[in-house]
């Protein structure tokens, strides 16, 4: 069940940025990633924005369809390579890596840094 606490205030572009950064420096299996807004708007990318949201909310609404609750988390593996979604805190962190990443080591780092952008950090705390 998502975290249902909101964010505790708005979330800037740039602290989004450095938090994905960081993320991109702990994991080194990541090929993309982006951080969403409660909205589903897109703070941070990598690559082109519209794609992330579009991907993101599609994934999310097909996910959310299977419970009586919306979604935390989810994990997708493809032979091409993995899909990593995790809600927090009004937040969502969305990370495609290589095969074979450490999926409890991935959506630990996920939750460290949106727990930290919503309580005012850069992502980095933790």
């Amino acid at each position: 069940m998502p975290d249902a606490a909101a964010a505790t205030g708005v979330v800037s572009g740039d602290a989004a940025e450095r938090a994905l950064a960081f993320l991109a420096e702990m994991s080194p299996d990541l090929r993309g990633g982006a951080i969403l807004d409660s909205g589903g708007a897109v703070l941070a990318a990598s690559g082109h924005a519209d794609r992330w949201r579009e991907g993101a909310a599609a994934l999310l609404e097909v996910a959310d369809r299977a419970g009586a609750e919306p979604v935390e988390q989810v994990h997708i593996a493809a032979e091409q390579g993995e899909v990593f979604v995790l809600r927090h805190a009004g937040l969502t962190a969305v990370a495609v890596t290589e095969r074979f990443a450490l999926a409890s080591l991935l959506f630990f780092d996920m939750r460290s840094v949106l727990r930290d952008l919503a309580g005012g950090g850069d992502g980095k705390a933790g």
